[in-house]
């Protein structure tokens, strides 16, 4: 039989010796010892107990990644610019320079000091180009020729990064750019130009506090700067592909969600041929940092998670565009690579180095694994953007296509009926498109859209009029030159059938085409004899005749309510349980707050861009039923009947994202929160919590028998979380907060003590004592010593509004980070008092936008 020791021995083994046992104990013996003598050859005995046990022999060593580079990818280029920085100190991927919205001295770089570093991987010597413990630095890279080192300077003592050149032994220290913007992230194009980001756009992020960049082209030397790009948020990171376009990371969200669409795109250098390249479809992700893979059609880019983290960190990857710009599986993260990397800096198909922390990393994806070849000991500053320093051949030179002398550009549409999502709509039903652009915001406060929107549209659109399209679904058009523009589908009646959620820019010149309305980009336009609209010449935008392109609602829509709607939806008359009186709230006017509370307008915002047909806009909003029901096939709502211009003005406010305010100047000012509600506690809690009770986890209370919860006051001076749900996070709460209470233009009118007030003492009596009382009004008269601490809350909160204002009282004053950024854009002149000179701040925003547009070489 089989003796102890040689089964302990056998370990693993165990189950080839089972299988023999049939062969007989002597077969299991022999085959056991046989299959431990080949795994290890050990000695057949055991140690005597307690003797020391034998050390594991060390396990081999792997070869050097990087000696194997160096005799290899790097066989002729041993050496590597990078720099050496702090991080930014937002959390954000793109808020690393420039200065915080509401306080010009907190700066969004690191600081610290910086350094540009050139480091030999065979000696591992480092040598600084360039040393400020003051300044910064950033994004560097090489010329094709491997002689001049590229990058992004701010300094010690000024703010504002610049680009600069050098040689790369530290001679020639050359600056390109000038003036009081942040230039960073440079490439080198084919043809000797520079390609970079720039925020010279003047325009801040739609969503956050912090400014924008978007792409910019000029001379080598400096000269001839342009833009071309149209974006009103941020272009990232442009790197040249081994075709001659250029590749980039472009931010977007159009009416959709404002974290999760941050893809790669591409575009030819002159600015024409803007196309998606990968993963504008798939929320989620920041696709950043791409660069070519030498040798292949593959590109290598950082997948930062969600909304993106800090410096760009996150997962390298490879991406295959052979697939089309929609397949996720040709998306493939690099084994062996740790997570939280940036900056790659792709060797081959298999090998890479990238920047992680302090560390330059070698990663080989073969062998699933990486190496530190470098560590920086600089005080806390990290290393970042690691690039040869080496001779590498120039791309195919692309042609500009565009003609700077002109003002437009032309666009083709194959047919708007063909594309995603489009089920139910036939060639020929769509009759126009409403053209419209999104427009830059000159200064930003917040995370979200208040108060021109509840998580709605983020930005202001203006409409530029609408164009023909023709019976075979084709249109033809004439387009304000490096724009951003968008369009909605129309029916024979004016309701919106599909609304555009990108944007689409044409340069000088240009002639671009698209196949229809979400078509894939893999989708070619349907084989026909010819399009319809281009048997003519291109169609101009036939502008609106005595309509406003950018809707105000206090100004345009809330004058059409008074005249149809007030005389029975107020708050003595009550109809419908709801009232559309313009008396302010706490952030919008009591009759904008009730109409987005109700459902009554279906604005543009759409979380993932591509809707149904007809489920946005003027088709799917009850309140155009209402102002044009011929169009519906319903029956006028009460006998009510407005005028063309009046429908026609409601219409296109909800097809412009139906903001609140029409001007950028209400950001950042006229909200009054609800702090000064914040002595009413003990009153909530006596008198109406027993009916309206909102449990302090946050989550709304089913709602029964008309109860709806109270929110809870914030103490004096403080956002408390009542606040913050409110103001930007469910719009469950929003339909009931602050603003379907108070009054602040007549607190006495404030439902809060209307609801509860008996009907003889001028209430509504519709708040009930609570059981076992009688069923009889919980104020029953204005003498009501809780009545009047609620009273002296709201008048409380009418004093602060009345003193700070609103974009839509009299009196009205912007604040002073809008006042100081349009002095900065030339539009304010540098003396503008904004206490006591008169401004007209709708004019003041033209003035602006009109400073973007592009002017012609030469006026």
């Amino acid at each position: 039989m089989v003796t102890k020791p040689v089964v302990r021995r056998a370990g693993a083994c165990a189950a080839l010796v089972l299988a023999a046992w049939t062969a007989g104990a002597a077969a299991a013996d022999r085959l056991a010892e046989k299959v431990l003598s080949e795994i290890a050859p050990a000695k057949a005995t055991h140690a005597p107990k307690g003797a020391p046990k034998p050390k594991p022999k060390p396990k081999p060593k792997p070869p050097s990644l990087l000696a194997e580079v160096l005799r290899g990818p790097l066989a002729d280029a041993d050496e590597v610019v990078f720099a050496l920085r702090a991080r930014g100190r937002d959390g954000h991927w793109y808020a690393n320079f420039a200065y915080w919205s509401e306080d010009a001295s907190r700066m969004m770089y690191g600081g610290r000091g910086g350094r540009l570093c050139r480091l030999n991987l065979r000696t591992k010597q480092v040598v600084d180009l360039v040393n400020d413990p003051a300044g910064d630095i950033r994004d560097p890279t090489v010329h094709y020729d491997g002689g001049k080192v590229l990058f992004s300077y701010r300094k010690g003592g000024t703010h504002h990064y610049s680009l600069y050149e050098i040689n790369v032994d530290g001679s020639g220290l050359t600056r390109l750019t000038a003036g009081n913007w942040d230039d960073i992230e440079p490439a080198y194009l084919p043809n000797g130009d520079i390609v970079w980001c720039s925020a010279r756009c003047r325009r801040w992020v739609s969503c956050w506090f912090t400014q924008v960049a978007i792409l910019y082209r000029m001379d080598g030397d400096g000269g001839n700067m342009r833009p071309i790009s149209s974006n009103i948020e941020h272009d990232n990171t442009p790197a040249v592909l081994p075709d001659g376009r250029v590749l980039y990371t472009r931010w977007e969200y159009v009416d959709r969600s404002q974290v999760d669409f941050h893809h790669l795109w591409t575009v030819n250098p002159d600015g024409t041929g803007q196309m998606a390249y990968f993963g504008n479809m798939h929320p989620h992700t920041v696709m950043i940092d791409a660069e070519p893979i030498p040798g292949t059609d593959e590109v290598a880019a950082i997948f930062s998670p969600g909304h993106g983290a800090n410096e760009h960190r996150g997962t390298l990857t490879t991406i295959d565009p052979d697939g089309g710009p929609d397949a996720r599986r040709q998306a493939v993260p690099v084994r062996g690579c740790p997570g939280g990397v940036r900056d790659p800096c792709p060797l081959s198909r298999r090998f890479f180095l990238v920047a992680h922390g302090a560390n330059l990393l070698l990663v080989d994806a073969a062998a699933e694994r990486s190496e530190v070849v470098y560590t920086a000991s600089a005080g806390g500053l990290e290393l970042h953007e690691p690039c040869l320093v080496r001779r590498r051949p120039r791309e195919p030179v692309i042609p500009d296509r565009a003609d700077w002398s002109k003002q437009t550009g032309t666009l083709v549409l194959g047919d708007v009926s063909h594309g995603r999502n489009m089920r139910g709509v036939k060639c020929g039903q769509v009759r126009r498109l409403l053209v419209l652009e999104t427009l830059p915001k000159p200064v930003n406060f917040s995370g979200g859209p208040v108060p021109l929107t509840h998580l709605g549209t983020f930005n202001l659109e203006r409409a530029l009029g609408t164009v023909p399209v023709e019976p075979d679904g084709s249109a033809h058009m004439e387009l304000p030159a490096n724009r951003p523009v968008f369009f909605v589908a129309l029916d024979a009646n004016d309701l919106s059938v599909k609304r555009m959620h990108s944007f689409v820019s044409v340069m000088p010149g240009e002639t671009t085409s698209c196949v229809g309305c979400h078509e894939t980009r893999t989708m070619a336009v349907p084989v026909r004899p010819s399009l319809a609209a281009l048997r003519r010449p291109p169609s101009r935008v036939e502008p609106f005749d005595r309509l406003p392109d950018v809707p105000d609602f206090a100004r345009d829509v809330q004058p059409i309510l008074d005249r149809h709607c007030v005389k029975c939806h107020n708050l003595d008359k009550h109809a419908g349980g709801f009232a559309l009186t313009g008396d302010h709230g706490t952030v919008w006017s009591r009759s904008y707050h009730t109409l987005m509370a109700l459902g009554q307008f279906v604005d543009g915002r759409n979380a993932w861009g591509n809707s149904p047909p007809r489920s946005i806009g003027s088709s799917a909003s009850p309140l155009m039923r209402k102002v044009r029901p011929e169009a519906f096939g319903v029956a006028a709502h009460h006998g009510v009947k407005v005028t063309p211009r009046e429908w026609r003005t409601v219409w296109l406010w909800i097809e412009t994202g139906a903001t609140y305010a029409g001007t950028y100047a209400a950001l950042g000012s006229g909200m009054v929160g609800g702090g000064f509600m914040a002595g009413s506690g003990d009153v909530y809690k006596r008198r109406c919590y027993g009916c309206h009770y909102r449990p302090a986890t946050g989550k709304t209370p089913r709602l029964g028998q008309g109860k709806v919860p109270l929110p809870e006051p914030a103490p004096p001076g403080q956002r408390g979380p009542a606040y913050a749900r409110y103001t930007g996070m469910h719009m469950a709460y929003a339909r009931r907060g602050w603003h379907a209470l108070l009054n602040l233009d007549e607190p006495v009118k404030s439902p809060l003590l209307l609801g509860p007030l008996a009907r003889d003492a001028g209430g509504w009596g519709t708040c009930k004592g609570e059981p076992p009382a009688a069923p009889s009004a919980v104020f029953e008269s204005t003498d009501d010593p809780d009545y009047q601490k609620l009273l002296a809350g709201i008048q409380k909160g009418r004093e602060t509004l009345q003193a700070v204002k609103r974009f839509d009282m009299p009196g009205f004053r912007p604040n002073e980070q809008y006042v100081r950024e349009m002095k900065r854009y030339g539009i304010l002149p540098p003396a503008f008092d904004r206490l006591r000179d008169p401004i007209d701040v709708y004019a003041t925003d033209r003035a602006y936008w009109r400073s973007l547009w592009w002017q012609p070489m030469g006026r």
